[in-house]
């Protein structure tokens, strides 16, 4: 019998329907679904008279439009408020149970799934949004999906896809003091650029990568969308499982027992091939920041913009110069947050580095927890008393300046130093100039008023 990888293992025992030179048609384990993606979907569902197939295997949060204010107020953007309405119509009438605002699991997908027990290994779960990567920490197959996809997994609980080719990369040594995971996919981004992987599902390995815990593992494969990947994932194991145990959709005693036995069956085969495969030393890397628009411009933070042709249009929208340190740059404001570095791990790194310390006047700073139970969590840790001492605004769970479609964006011409996966021109807010970097590298940033190499003050 032929070597597996974990990808092809997931893939072909979900596979329903195969054609030779079509899509293949896939079983979705899990569908998860939003404000912003969702209404159309279902508006398709009515005019064709159609039911939602499975809803049992559907499941529904708020996280993009909403506020992170006061949210127990209606909410005073009319489209935002609109969204969120329809999200709750339409669950209601389709039978999709829905942790909306004000409910104790509400947060952003890609939270609460995991969080939850939803998420677990051996899956296919979609979700209208193209970090939806971050799942396959779990050892799973996950990947963002389009509308009219979302009405198609809706409908049918399945999806057509062609497969994807298969990458491994490998991480191997141990980390320096200062650099976590954000620095590792950042680096690995600026190493094989944005589209250093479209057309495949990356495996990320190695023993660094096994290091790390579920949370930082997360982080890992929210960004694989970042290198063009259909999504990325991490083989199972006892750091896995440990995370996973007696999570809300987990199974219990015998079944948990039994599902087990199966999970570590998934890891890839001893000689299983991958259509291509990378190798990075731990050892090289440091804590990462980005100077331009696409998350690909990114550099350690002790080195210089560097001089390259295609990036003077990034330069001239963040008016930054080549050659320029990114060490002491000014910023106007710390966002800590999105599905990337919102758990209750990024909220200890940030605790850890200002506690006792207070922000720079010249910045704004807010950290928006990923969920409720993150902000309980937070307030039962006293996290919360640490950075608002701090002079940080913790806030209520949503999706917030990671994307600027909702009340929380960065004004125009303003430097952000981000815990988000995207820079793009205008992804904080019309005009905004956003720097990518870890929890760590940000907290810092919020102390000093500038960029800093946190390894200075840890």
């Amino acid at each position: 019998m032929k070597p597996k990888t974990l990808f092809e293992k997931i893939w072909d025992s979900h596979v329903v329907y195969q054609k030779k030179n079509y899509p293949d048609v896939l079983y979705i384990d899990a569908h998860l679904i939003h404000e912003v993606t969702s209404p159309q979907a279902f508006d398709g569902l009515r005019k064709r008279n159609l039911p939602v197939f499975r809803s049992i295997r559907t499941w529904a949060t708020a996280d993009h439009n909403v506020p992170t204010k006061n949210q127990d107020k209606p909410i005073k953007e009319i489209l935002s408020r609109k969204q969120v309405e329809m999200l709750t119509k339409n669950c209601k009438e389709f039978g999709i149970r829905l942790y909306g605002l004000g409910h104790p699991y509400q947060g952003i997908v890609h939270i609460i799934g995991p969080e939850l027990g939803i998420t677990k290994p051996g899956m296919t779960i979609v979700c209208g949004d193209s970090h939806t990567s971050t799942h396959g920490a779990f050892g799973n197959i996950s990947f963002g999906i389009g509308t009219s996809e979302v009405e198609q997994v809706l409908a049918t609980q399945t999806i057509l896809q062609y497969k994807p080719k298969t990458m491994l990369i490998t991480v191997d040594g141990k980390l320096k003091k200062g650099v976590v995971a954000k620095d590792i996919i950042l680096y690995i981004i600026s190493k094989i650029s944005t589209s250093g992987a479209t057309g495949y599902f990356v495996e990320y390995a190695g023993s660094t990568i096994q290091n790390l815990s579920m949370e930082a593992r997360m982080t890992i494969c929210n960004m694989s969308i970042e290198i063009g990947a259909r999504g990325g994932l991490i083989a199972p194991d006892k750091t896995t499982f440990a995370y996973m145990k007696n999570r809300k959709f987990m199974p219990k005693n015998k079944e948990w027992d039994k599902i087990i036995a199966y999970w570590k069956t998934l890891p890839s085969d001893k000689d299983a091939i991958y259509d291509k495969e990378l190798h990075f030393d731990a050892t090289d890397i440091e804590p990462m920041i980005t100077y331009g628009t696409n998350p690909g411009m990114g550099v350690k933070i002790t080195e210089k913009i560097p001089n390259v042709p295609t990036a003077e249009k990034a330069l001239t929208y963040m008016n930054l110069k080549a050659g320029t340190p990114m060490i002491g740059l000014k910023i106007d404001y710390v966002f800590l947050g999105s599905c990337t570095n919102s758990r209750i791990e990024d909220l200890r790194l940030v605790a850890s580095i200002v506690k006792g310390k207070k922000k720079a006047k010249n910045v704004d700073v807010f950290v928006i927890p990923g969920s409720k139970q993150v902000e309980k969590q937070a307030k039962k840790e006293g996290i919360d008393k640490t950075l608002k001492n701090a002079g940080f605004e913790l806030r209520e769970p949503g999706c917030s300046a990671c994307l600027g479609m909702n009340e929380d964006k960065i004004p125009a011409g303003k430097y952000c130093i981000s815990t988000s996966n995207r820079n793009f021109e205008g992804r904080q807010g019309p005009g905004a100039r956003t720097f990518l970097a870890s929890p760590l590298t940000a907290a810092a940033a919020a102390i000093t008023g500038r960029i800093t190499d946190v390894r200075t003050i840890l």
